[in-house]
Parts: C-alpha cells; structure tokens; sequence
C-alpha cells in the first residue's frame, strides 16, 4: 500500500515526504484509519516556529477526518465508518479520568501528532496518508452531509471551544472573545447559539475579523474598551494566544465575571494579575486545555445542526502533502483560519490557495 508521511525534524528544518510501512497488525483497541484530509492546527505552526517543542523525527498534526480500514480487537464494528477522534488516548481508569473528569490529563496520556516515530506503530499524526489511533482513543462517526473540510477541525478547535462554553456565568448577555482565528470564530458561533446577546470579537488582523459578522459577532480592530467600556462584559474568552490581551480582558469583566483562557498554551505566557483585582470583583478565572470525549460528540452534532454557517469559507481548497512546507506557509499568511492538505495529488487545487 502507498503510505506516505511528512516528516518533521525540528524547527526550521523543511519537512520530508517518506514512504513507510504500515504496522503488520493491531493491537487490541486500535484502529488504522485511511485519511481522506486534515488541517493545520495553530499549535503546529507553534511547533514549526519553534516556540513550543515536541520530540523527533516524529509526524505532526491531530485535525482530520478519513476511513477505518483495519480495526485491532474490539473495535470490529468501526470497520468502514467514517470518522474523527480524540486528540487524546486515555486510560479510563486514573485519577484524572475517574474522579476529576479530565481524560485529557489522563497520567498516562498519548495525543495524536505528539509522539515520534519511535512510539507505538510510528503512524502518530495526520499529516500522513494513514494514522493508527491507540486504545483509550474516543472515535466519533462523521455524519456524510458534513463536508471533510467542515468535519476536520472539529476535533480540536471545535471541541475546545465546546469545553470553553460549556459554562457560561448565571447572566451572560455580552461576551467578549479575544482573537478572531478558528477558536474564536467558532466561539462566537456556540455563545450565539446559547442565546448570548452580544458577542465582540477582538482582533489586530483585519483580514481574519472579516468572518466575524457571518458568525454573529461584533468584528472589533482595535480595543474592546474602546467600544463597551470597563466592567461591562459577563465573560471574556481569550484565544488569542498573546499574553498582553490578558489586561483588557480583567478589566472588560463586570462584578461576578468569568475569564476563560485557552490560548495560553506555550511557555511565553507568564501573566501579570492583581489578587486584589480578582477577589474584589469577584472574579472567576479558569484555564482550559484541550477536552472530554463529550466535547467532541457536542461537536460534531453542532456542525450537523448549523449547517448553514459558512463552515467551508473558513478553509482553504486542499494542497496534497507532497506540498506541506507551502500549506504551511499559506496558514502563516492567515488567509484561512485552516490549510487543508490531502494525502493525494490533487488534481485540482482551484483559485483560493494561489
């Protein structure tokens, strides 16, 4: 079989295409799922950037969607389903998993597109032909009227922000996100679907506030303050991944306030925070990082029920992986919150990647 990977190296070292063999069998739990398209996550252009580090040789990547065509004992009935998944493999059974409700901090973790190649088969990420997803890993069928470029991000950008949103203060009629990428867009979408009011999404780049509007949000250039004033917003989400936002939004929440960060996830983001700030306004704080496998089920039954939001305009036409150092270089010019890359040569690319 022609399976092919881009291998990943180290930052600012180019990716390579290689030929490699598939595992011989599957472990119990496992499943070998054919990729039909994925698209890249802003923390893999972390990684290529090298502000955040993972272990190599290794295949980056962990959005996607493809076919199972192999399944390991125990997940016989998943044979030619079509499918998505955790980013996380966990164990079911520590701490984390049972008590705390945190499979994603399960002590014995593995995430898609985080391990190098000499873990497990090898076939750890989606910027591949094909991925083998270990036991522990959630599978969620994609129903086929959702398109594969709608149905890959699904499993991380989405289901974060399915986690993000999940608990909203007791009034939420405004809310402010900070960062229009694929996050906040989708954010703005799930408030907007619970019935917040007003929802003002705050970016630096004009180019990606211009999606904003077709997902029932406010667009927002320069400071939120600016436009709502202090002490007025019931909830803040920050996605933008940039430690100087954190100011505006402490003071954008009114008394009782919820700020939710998820975008922090690299290690430049030291805060500057007044404890007296916090428990004078009677703040909430909270941290999110990645998500439970009933944030992914809520995620793709979101994009079944909203699907007439613009979902496809916010991906570009796909580039097949022979091309990945161009996707790449395409994602960090930001015209599309997702690059899509396909396993395949493509035949046709159309107008919007030129």
């Amino acid at each position: 079989m022609n399976a092919r990977a881009a291998i990943f190296d180290g930052a600012a070292r180019p990716m390579r295409i290689e030929a490699r063999a598939l595992p011989p069998a599957l472990g119990s739990g496992e499943v070998l799922v054919e990729l039909s398209l994925s698209t890249i996550c802003g923390s893999d252009l972390h990684t290529v950037r090298g502000r955040r580090s993972e272990p190599t040789p290794c295949i980056l990547g962990h959005e996607g969607v493809g076919r199972v065509i192999a399944a390991g004992a125990g997940r016989e009935a998943w044979l030619s389903r079509r499918v998505s998944w955790t980013l996380a493999a966990s164990c079911g059974a520590c701490s984390a998993c049972v008590e705390h409700g945190l499979p994603q901090k399960c002590r014995a973790l593995t995430k898609v597109g985080h391990a190098p190649l000499d873990s497990g088969s090898g076939w750890n990420g989606t910027y591949a032909s094909h991925l083998v997803l270990r036991r522990g890993t959630t599978l969620v069928e994609i129903p086929e009227a959702i398109p594969d470029a709608v149905a890959a991000p699904a499993n991380c950008a989405l289901a974060t922000m399915i986690a993000v949103t999940e608990d909203l203060p007791r009034s939420c009629r405004v809310a402010v996100i900070q960062g229009a990428g694929m996050l906040g867009l989708y954010g703005c979408a799930l408030l907007r679907s619970r019935g917040v009011a007003r929802v003002v999404v705050v970016d630096v780049d004009a180019q990606r506030l211009e999606h904003v509007s077709a997902f029932g949000g406010e667009p927002v250039r320069a400071s939120a303050l600016e436009r709502l004033g202090p002490a007025s917003a019931d909830l803040v989400i920050e996605v933008a991944g940039e430690a100087e936002v954190f100011a505006e939004g402490l003071a954008l929440l009114r008394p009782g306030g919820a700020y939710h960060l998820a975008g922090l996830v690299h290690p430049s983001a030291a805060l500057a925070l007044s404890g007296e700030a916090l428990v004078r306004g009677c703040l909430t704080l909270r941290g999110f990082h990645n998500y439970a496998p009933r944030h992914l089920e809520r995620a793709v039954a979101f994009l079944a029920q909203e699907r007439l939001l613009p979902w496809e305009s916010l991906v570009s036409d796909p580039l097949p992986l022979e091309r990945i150092e161009e996707a790449f270089s395409l994602a960090e010019r930001r015209t599309w919150p997702r690059v899509a890359l396909v396993p395949r040569a493509a035949e046709t690319l159309g107008t919007r990647t030129s």
